[in-house]
């Protein structure tokens, strides 16, 4: 996948993130924290223990845009800075870090949930982590998520989801849990178009869709001809 040049550095999408820690503690700064923690995630790593293992190895590499004097934190100092940066913050800095490289060709945009494997710990009372996320076919770039309690939710989870993105050109394409008014209307109103799946579970649209498509309009017919 080739993404195109843009003059704003990776880091510059996240400069709105203000460092957590009391000044006069912080021994390895907030940028070479995002740099390495980012980059290690991109990479495949999932896990602090990992991202740290990840940065040992690539050291020479983050060194080429940022000097890393005291070398890389502990896995356990990444844990604590991250989770106590602005988590709505974040998403919002990351969002845009992705929009910045899309292009500005047609899209098919596809809309999904999924449920995490091995994310639930039902013994402390948790479910299942639960994420609606939207895919650009074209780039195959995951654009955003939403995380959401159970799969119900995803009614509730698209809209947010869908706000969040320049959509003018796109099709945007969800399955039969989509299938809103309101998300149809908030498609439009970013400037996309829509596919939608229809099932039988919707039996009165769902009749006077095949109706209309076993007898369309003679008009209808007269202006593709």
């Amino acid at each position: 996948m080739v993404f195109p040049v843009r003059s704003t550095s990776l880091l510059d999408h996240f400069s709105a993130l203000s460092d957590p820690r009391q000044r006069w503690r912080v021994v390895y700064p907030l940028p070479e924290i995002l740099l390495l923690v980012l980059c290690a995630t991109l990479s495949g790593m999932e896990d602090f223990v990992e991202i740290r293992l990840w940065g040992e190895e690539r050291l020479d590499f983050l060194r080429r845009f940022l000097p890393y004097e005291r070398g890389l934190p502990a896995h356990d100092t990444l844990n604590d800075v991250i989770n106590a940066l602005d988590a709505e913050l974040f998403r919002n800095c990351f969002v845009s870090w992705v929009e910045s490289l899309r292009d500005g060709d047609p899209e098919v945009i596809a809309i999904d949930g999924k449920t995490s494997r091995r994310s639930h710990a039902r013994a402390k009372g948790r479910e299942p982590l639960h994420l609606v996320s939207a895919w650009a076919a074209r780039q195959r770039l995951v654009l955003g998520q939403e995380a959401v309690d159970v799969k119900s939710n995803e009614i509730v989870a698209i809209p947010l989801l869908l706000e969040r993105f320049e959509l003018k050109g796109a099709l945007v394409t969800i399955d039969a849990m989509g299938t809103q008014t309101n998300i149809a209307e908030k498609i439009v109103a970013r400037g996309g178009d829509y596919l939608l799946a229809l099932k039988a579970n919707r039996p009165l649209l769902h009749q006077d869709v095949a109706a209309f498509f076993d007898a369309p309009p003679a008009d209808m017919l007269e202006a593709r001809a």
